[in-house]
């Protein structure tokens, strides 16, 4: 029996790029919802992911998460391909005060044969948790968003970052490389990680995009066409009096105990949610009081047709186990070159 092969950070890190990461999880999205093959038509995608398990270590600040699932006849690398796999991770929000600090969310995939189940690799997930739930922002940015405009893609946006930490710094770098982002406002609650990112932004970015860094987050969502925000806040950040108006799209990733705690009521009373997963949100956005409209992967099988312009569009991200499957196969071939 062939050994499973181990795949480091820093292995990992050689082959993550965006067009990587942004073109499995727009299949993983794609894939959520169909939970079996449809014999009439043979490019559909489809996915069977249970909601995952929590176990708390006798403390609610410290949880490890298991997150199975199976991704069946998605396109990769000009392919059709079945992956298998889960996602196991700790959440330890204290972690980022340690000496050194340690990132709050750790995580290692494992991929399985889908024809024998023989555990083909073990890799660290860390930086593909970052990576791909900033993809999934995008893929919703893209597709509730950019699609109301006739530029698409193209269109000129000003984004806000609130919270820099490492959902911040992804979805900043994200957004960067895959828009035309002219304007990138950032708020930390502590400022010299917002300084650090800016620096690192003005470094990549030197010519195509201005980096301001804010002192509150209404300044950085005065301005702002696509707001990411994503810290550990139990209480809400932003609220509807800060935007600039209801042409707006809000990507939420908030890690903390209450998913939707950072967006203030009056946004939800104002917009209309997607999520990556209907299953998922019957558990864990429960208590959400606003409307779930549907999948972002419904709208992306439907091309970006939708009715929500001139809306606040809210994608509350819970991040799902098709993209972990997606991105980890896609790096698993990568590797294996």
């Amino acid at each position: 029996m062939e050994q499973p092969k181990f795949f480091s950070a820093e292995q990992v890190a050689k082959v993550l790029t965006w067009n990587l990461v942004n073109s499995a999880v727009e299949e993983a999205l794609r894939a959520t919802g169909p939970t079996e093959a449809n014999p009439q038509d043979t490019d559909a995608s489809f996915a069977i992911q249970p909601a995952r398990s929590v176990t708390s270590c006798g403390d609610k600040s410290k949880l490890l998460l298991t997150i199975p699932g199976f991704v069946g006849n998605y396109k990769l690398n000009e392919k059709r391909t079945n992956t298998l796999a889960c996602k196991v991770v700790t959440s330890f929000s204290a972690n980022q005060k340690l000496s050194p600090p340690l990132p709050n969310i750790l995580a290692n995939i494992l991929l399985f044969s889908s024809e024998t189940g023989q555990l083909q690799c073990v890799m660290d997930g860390t930086q593909i948790t970052g990576w791909r739930t900033a993809s999934a922002s995008l893929a919703a940015t893209k597709y509730l968003f950019l699609h109301r405009f006739p530029e698409g893609m193209s269109k000129a946006i000003r984004v806000a970052i609130i919270g820099c930490g490492v959902q911040g710094q992804s979805h900043a770098m994200g957004m960067c490389k895959t828009f035309n982002v002219i304007d990138i406002y950032l708020w930390n609650r502590t400022k010299s990680k917002a300084d650090q990112l800016g620096e690192k932004l003005r470094s990549e970015f030197p010519n195509s995009v201005n980096v301001h860094i804010v002192e509150t987050p209404e300044a950085a969502c005065r301005e702002a066409d696509v707001v990411c925000v994503g810290t550990y806040s139990p209480t809400a950040l932003i609220n509807y009096s800060m935007l600039k108006h209801d042409n707006v799209h809000i990507n939420t990733v908030g890690a903390g105990q209450v998913h939707f705690g950072e967006v203030a009521q009056d946004i939800y009373d104002n917009g209309v949610v997607y999520v990556d997963s209907l299953v998922s949100a019957k558990t864990e956005l429960k208590d959400l009081k606003a409307k779930i409209v549907g999948e972002v992967g419904e709208v992306i099988r439907n091309k970006g047709q939708r009715s929500e312009n001139n809306r606040i569009t809210i994608f509350q991200s819970m991040g799902i186990a098709a993209e972990d499957a997606t991105v980890a196969q896609a790096v698993y071939e990568a590797l294996c070159k």
